[in-house]
């Protein structure tokens, strides 16, 4: 697969990610749809971090575009530096999107380790802290959470989503910084004239 080919994919790739972290962490905002409990008191600090919006989301899509740029042809087309200059760019923006993403696997991480904020025994409380993730096994331990209705699963899947999808950024990150860089030292792979 030429390089600029792979940036493509790569790009395209990284912005559909981006764009599915930024609808999980709006939706987390919003537990089980409803903007009742949307305060700072009834929400993870987890939720508040935005790792989601502004990591895995803002600063992936930026690498996303700029990977699908670079894919594209050069400022000089195909003569003398191709599409050099389009792919040093994109090694510099891959390399800040490895930053957002590890940003929100982290966040997301803890998110899940730590669980919700939910009401129970009419006090809200972040029951599942002291387990260190073991709820995660143990679904009967769900019920402790009365409201939100569905809190639990609704967090669970959403951060799940988050992780999943900040580590396959971070791997494409990865392989658009090592894609660019042999782009920018062997020029792009694709012939004179050929098409975008």
């Amino acid at each position: 697969m030429c390089m600029g080919q792979c940036a493509r994919f790569v790009g395209l790739s990284l912005i559909t990610l981006s764009l599915v972290c930024i609808v999980a962490n709006a939706l987390l905002l919003v537990p089980n749809g409803e903007t009742t409990w949307t305060k700072a008191d009834k929400l993870s600090l987890q939720v508040w971090l935005m790792a989601g919006f502004f990591g895995g989301g803002l600063m992936v899509l930026c690498p996303g575009i700029a990977a699908v740029r670079a894919g594209g042809k050069g400022c000089c087309g195909a003569g003398c530096c191709g599409n050099r200059c389009r792919m040093l760019r994109s090694v510099f923006c891959s390399a800040l999107g490895m930053i957002g993403a590890i940003y929100c696997v982290s966040v997301s991480g803890t998110g899940l380790r730590d669980g919700p904020i939910c009401s129970t025994n009419r006090s809200w409380v972040s029951p599942f802290k002291e387990t260190k993730g073991s709820y995660l096994l143990n679904r009967t331990m769900w019920g402790l959470c009365e409201e939100p209705p569905n809190v639990v699963t609704w967090h669970v899947t959403l951060f799940s989503l988050l992780l999943a999808a900040s580590c396959l950024e971070l791997v494409l990150c990865g392989v658009q910084v090592v894609n660019a860089a042999m782009g920018v030292l062997c020029g792009d792979c694709r012939k004179k004239g050929a098409p975008e």
